[in-house]
Order: C-alpha cells, then structure tokens, then sequence
C-alpha cells in the first residue's frame, strides 16, 4: 500500500487479482471507506457472511477499488439486532446492497432505506434466507411497495412490468410523467431471486461452476470464470498458459455475440429491420463457431475448475482467423449504414444521456462508464494473466447517450477481434488443466477473489472457507447494482416512448445480480 495513505494493516487475498483485505471494528470501516473514497476509491460490491458458527458473528464486507488495488474490508455486525453503520452516504452505489443485507441476512444499517428490495413476500419479516439456520420460508405477508412519490400539477404515474411481452425476466418500472416526460424513474427487481448464493456454498467447485455459469446466460464465461479463479485460489491451482489464453479467448467471443445481438436489438427498437436482421446474421453465424469448437452456442461449461474443457487445433486456429475477418468487413459496413442514416441518429443522439459524474457518483461500471468517457475495466485496471501480455485497446466515448452506446458497442467489437488475433498468435503450447492441487491447504481459514471484465462489466466472485473442505459462503457480484441507478438517471427527463430504446442500449441483467 501507499505509505503516505493511512491504512488499517492489510493482508494479501489469495488469487491473481492485487487484492488486500483487512478486518476492524465498524466505526473503522466506516472511516476507512470515507478514506479511500475521499482518495478516489469506489465501491466494487457490498455482501454479508453468517460466521456465527465459527464465532465471527454476522460479517459485512466492501470491496473497493483503488489506485490499481482491490481492498476487502471487513467488520462484525453489532449483535441484537445486527446493525452495522451506513455507507450510502458515502457511496450511493452501496444503497440497494444494503437493502439486499437486510432481506437476506437481517443486518440493518442505520440511517438507510428501510424499503425492502429482495423481499417479495416469499418469506416471512423474521427469516433470512442467507442466514446458516434457514431451512425454507414461509409465506411472508402481502403489502404494498412504497415507490416514491412525485407531487405536482399534471404529475401521473405510469406502471410498467414486473411482467413483460415474450421472455424479458420481470422487473418493475415506476414512471412519474407529466404528458409524455418523465420527470423520474424508479425501478423495483427481485422477482427472480433463486437462492443461488445459498446453494452455491453446498455444491462441490466441479457442480457450484456449472451453477455460477447458469445464473446469467448471456454472461456464463465471465461468471463461470470469476468462480473459477476464486476457487483456484483457495486450493492453490496454477493455471497452465495455454488455458489462461483459452479462456481470454471465450470471453472476449462472448463479448462479440452480445454486442453483435444488442445492435440488432437497438436497430429494431428504432426501426430499421434490415439492421437488426444483418446483425442476427451475424450473431447467429458467430453462435455456430461456437457450437461447433466448444459443442455449445453459448459456451456453457467451457470453463472449468483448473483450466478449460475442449482445445484449438491448427485448423480451427485459421478457421477462426478467417471468421474474424469476414466479421470485421461486415461490422465496419453496417456501422457506416447505421453512422449515415439520419432517422437512426435521430433517435440515437442526446437520448438517454448519463454524464461522467453521474458515473463516477454512482460507481458505474463497463460499458456504461466507458460509454461516458470514465474507463472501467477489470482488464486494464487489475491487469493479470493473460491480459497482461495483450496488446488491449480501450475505446472510451464521452457523450453518454444511446448513441455513445451504440459507438462503443461497435468500437469493443473491432478491439475484441483484435484481441482474439493476438491470442491466436501468442496462444502457448502446453495442458489444458492445472494439476491437483495439496488437500492440505482446506484445512485453514481462507478467502479468495475472482473477477472477470464480462460484457456488461465487472463480475466478482467472493468465496470463504473457514476450516474443512466445505465452502462457508460464495458471493456473486453483478455490474448491474451499479448500473441500474445509471438506466433510471438516463430515462429522467427524457420522454416515455424513448425508455424501450435508452433499456436495450444498457441491456442490464434482471436477475444476474439476484442471487
């Protein structure tokens, strides 16, 4: 750490992420987090731990990041009732994960929203899901959601959700409106939680990583992945070089096909249908590579503990150079049909505009931030294998607006082939899985860190062993609890018929971070 930067004493996290944690008592955390925000720092993601059977009590964990670092800190719940002190006031970002704390485990945090925000009547007031002594709810009592009111001459609501046309997971949208603008959006998730987290720590890593790339299906490397390394790291797995390359190599091809689909999506969503019909083209050509070299469209289970399922031979190598060209050729002239057509810019331009310090403000992250000039990304800022022998470029736009979007769906595109062509050329001879690792090492106290720069942004993975073989608690972090304020700020002020259009350009998870 930076001498210069008063610390508590900090204790390295196993993994290949630069990651540090430290424990201390909650007026400390609370001060260090104001610290390390004051200095530049953000909040990653905010969770708690039932230890109460390991004599740690209830646990609240932040990860923050900072200068080039990931920082875990740590404090014990006050007990009866459980409370820990606020730090939304500190970081916005960390208002719904506090909610989330409360739903879940029954850690308060005073002042706070006491609003429930996963709570949807499937357990009653007094059960906590993650707490150790769960053993399955009861139904909790029906009362209203009190969304925010807006007062004013004119001033109606429209509801839009929690249930949508075809298979959009749910998700509720407040609209407080006055003729067709929107003078605030307020969003309610949570319909699809699943007790994933739950579940994850009584599987076994070969089974919790089939899990982890199952909770979102359009990000299942970057999940699987961040699983992947953390658990690495808690066992002590050296992952082999060509298996590093291999797995950069998924990612960065999932990164394509979402992109490729949402430019579709966004050209139909404003009317142009040869768009989104050459885009599914290419999309559905880009998912039968899949198929064909990893035996699934969406690469389900590629990744695995230690390394990756299935090889490159010489072949498919060139195979994939060729796609990769053909691709680009494609990309570049539909970007200037789109760049050119005025109806499209129209309707692109100064939508849905969020600003660098709304950004910064609310922790946001990927594609989101670097569409409004603010550059977060887990491959440059945590550099680590094997991005760390890349030639990564870092497209930024800075207008914020779906437009901005647009350009940088587009310009992630030609940096993500040009990542697979170095890849290609650098991939390292060598296994495809990193040998056992030393059983002996599960018998201590541990905490790991994985994270990977999915598509839409950062996904952590978190996991704790104290003592034994067995997982204690994996916690999953999705980039959406930071986004999702950023799509509300982004529809403000706007006009209702826009919102379809300003959702699809941040395409955030509905229950990618419902766990």
């Amino acid at each position: 750490m930076d001498d210069s930067f008063p610390s508590p004493p900090l204790a390295r996290v196993d993994g290949p992420l630069p990651a540090w944690m430290a424990t201390m008592d909650g007026d400390s955390w609370r001060h260090a987090c104001a610290q390390y925000q004051s200095r530049g720092g953000r909040l990653a993601a905010l969770w708690g731990t039932d230890a109460r059977d390991c004599g740690a009590g209830l646990l609240v964990h932040a990860l923050l990041a900072w200068n080039g670092r990931l920082l875990w800190l740590t404090t014990a719940a006050h007990p009866m009732p459980p409370h820990y002190p606020d730090i939304s006031d500190i970081f916005p970002a960390a208002a719904r994960p506090e909610r989330a704390l409360t739903d879940l485990l029954g850690i308060d945090c005073r002042p706070h929203d006491p609003r429930p925000w996963l709570r949807h009547n499937a357990w009653s007031a007094h059960e906590f899901p993650l707490r150790a002594d769960f053993a399955g709810g009861t139904q909790g009592a029906d009362t209203p959601y009190p969304f925010t009111p807006v007062g004013g001459e004119g001033v109606h609501e429209i509801a839009v959700g929690p249930i949508h046309a075809g298979t959009i997971e749910p998700g509720h949208f407040r609209f407080s409106v006055v003729g067709d603008e929107v003078l605030r959006l307020e969003s309610r998730l949570g319909y699809a939680h699943k007790g994933a987290e739950k579940r994850l720590a009584d599987l076994a890593p070969a089974e919790g990583i089939r899990l982890a790339g199952r909770i979102c299906g359009d990000s299942t490397v970057a999940y699987a992945l961040a699983y992947a390394m953390a658990i690495e790291a808690l066992d002590g797995h050296a992952i082999p070089a060509r298996a590093q390359g291999l797995r950069a190599l998924l990612l960065e091809r999932e990164r394509i096909a979402n992109h490729l689909g949402d430019l579709g999506a966004l050209c139909g969503d404003a009317g142009l249908a040869f768009g989104q019909a050459q885009f599914g083209l290419l999309k559905e050509r880009w998912l039968q590579t899949h198929h064909q070299m990893f035996g699934h469209r969406y690469l389900m289970d590629s990744i695995t503990i230690g390394g990756v399922a299935s090889d490159l031979g010489t072949p498919e190598c060139r195979q994939m150079e060729t796609e990769l060209a053909g691709l680009e050729e494609e990309v570049h002239t539909l970007e200037d049909i789109i760049s050119e057509h005025a109806g499209l810019q129209e309707r692109f331009l100064d939508t849905g505009t969020v600003s660098a310090e709304q950004v910064l403000t609310h922790n946001g992250v990927g594609m989101a931030a670097r569409a409004a000039g603010v550059l977060r990304d887990l491959r440059v800022e945590f550099p680590h294998a094997p991005y760390t022998r890349l030639n990564m470029e870092n497209p930024l736009r800075t207008q914020g607006d779906v437009a901005a979007r647009v350009a940088l769906r587009f310009a992630e595109i030609h940096a993500a082939a040009g990542l697979l062509r170095d890849i290609l050329a650098k991939l390292p001879q060598g296994p495809l899985q990193a040998p056992a690792p030393d059983k002996t090492q599960h018998t201590r106290a541990a905490r790991a860190l994985g994270g990977a720069e999915g598509w839409r942004g950062e996904v952590f993975v978190t996991v704790e062993r104290y003592g034994g073989d067995g997982l204690h608690r994996v916690h999953i972090h999705d980039p959406s609890w930071q986004n999702w304020p950023l799509l509300e700020l982004a529809a403000t002020d706007g006009l209702v018929p826009d919102f379809p259009l300003i959702n699809k350009s941040f395409n955030l998870a509905y229950s990618g971070h419902d766990l």
